[in-house]
């Protein structure tokens, strides 16, 4: 019996503290504890612990990213989205592969983010460094991605890398997959080169490269829907309990007339407006860090 009514007690307990902190009511003054000024500072030190225990766990460091992006799926990706228009699939080519990987590394090297090195050395170096032979040829970059997908998404994204990832005239492609320090930061870099090879373009054909694509060419929502598509299990989580406060913030907002006189005649008033647009904005900061990368 006496463990009974200490079950029940504990219940009651859990009922009242939950409705406390997230429903607004007369006991709590219409201002859940959830989106106090304590309550909000508890969800950002949950939201970036959340965040730094997952990188800790998954990569070794509280800064680092867990990637899955790899040579196999980055192919796949591309020849799916070469599928998906018509295009013809690219084989994977171990020149190529070679070329990817001498220019990543010369990128960690040099220290720059870049088509073109400081020296002036341009991307065609690569390909004559390992002897591939082309008529046409191409460069994509892209760095801090999670995924083999939104790598090849936000190539899509931008006309001038989109335009390399469906080019009919290429046959061949290499990856490199490459992690390193860049200007102070763990870096992930990803470089992909295009090609096709001298023998099957058309007799007399002109030999060139094609411009490398302008960095940074995704629009600002395209940008966020990719980096939505990154975000990790931590991240996720940490959204969710943003929007729970966004949700509670708006329910106070609705309650509040019921404020005390006091509150209701300052900038108090509308508060839950206020903490739910701020919510709504870490939110966004969330999924910017968490996610997405740059090409």
């Amino acid at each position: 019996m006496a463990k009974k009514k200490q079950t029940k007690s504990f219940l009651q307990l859990t009922k009242h503290h939950v409705r406390m902190a997230i429903v607004p009511h007369k006991k709590n003054d219409y201002r859940p504890h959830l989106i106090r000024r304590y309550g909000l500072v508890a969800i950002v030190f949950v939201v970036a612990g959340l965040q730094f225990g997952y990188n800790a766990a998954t990569t070794g460091s509280v800064l680092g990213r867990e990637s899955t992006v790899t040579i196999s799926s980055l192919l796949d990706e591309t020849n799916k989205a070469r599928n998906n228009d018509g295009e013809s699939a690219l084989g994977l080519n171990k020149q190529l592969s070679q070329a990817a990987y001498l220019k990543a590394q010369d990128m960690f090297a040099k220290q720059y983010w870049a088509h073109n090195a400081p020296d002036g050395t341009q991307p065609w170096k690569w390909f004559g460094d390992v002897k591939y032979n082309y008529a046409e040829a191409g460069e994509n970059l892209a760095k801090n991605f999670s995924t083999s997908g939104t790598v090849v998404s936000a190539w899509l994204a931008s006309p001038a890398h989109r335009a390399n990832v469906l080019k009919s005239d290429y046959r061949d492609v290499g990856f490199a997959v490459v992690d390193g320090v860049l200007n102070n930061k763990q870096t992930s870099l990803v470089v992909a080169m295009y090609g096709q090879p001298a023998e099957s373009a058309v007799a007399g054909a002109e030999t060139k490269f094609s411009q490398p694509p302008v960095a940074m060419t995704i629009s600002p929502i395209a940008q966020f829907g990719l980096a939505l598509q990154s975000i990790g299990p931590a991240a996720l989580g940490g959204l969710v309990l943003i929007a729970l406060a966004a949700g509670v913030a708006l329910a106070a907002h609705a309650y509040r007339r019921k404020l005390p006189k006091t509150l209701r005649q300052s900038w108090y008033r509308h508060h839950g407006l206020y903490k739910a647009a701020g919510m709504m904005s870490l939110g966004v900061m969330v999924i910017f860090l968490s996610g997405g990368g740059q090409i």
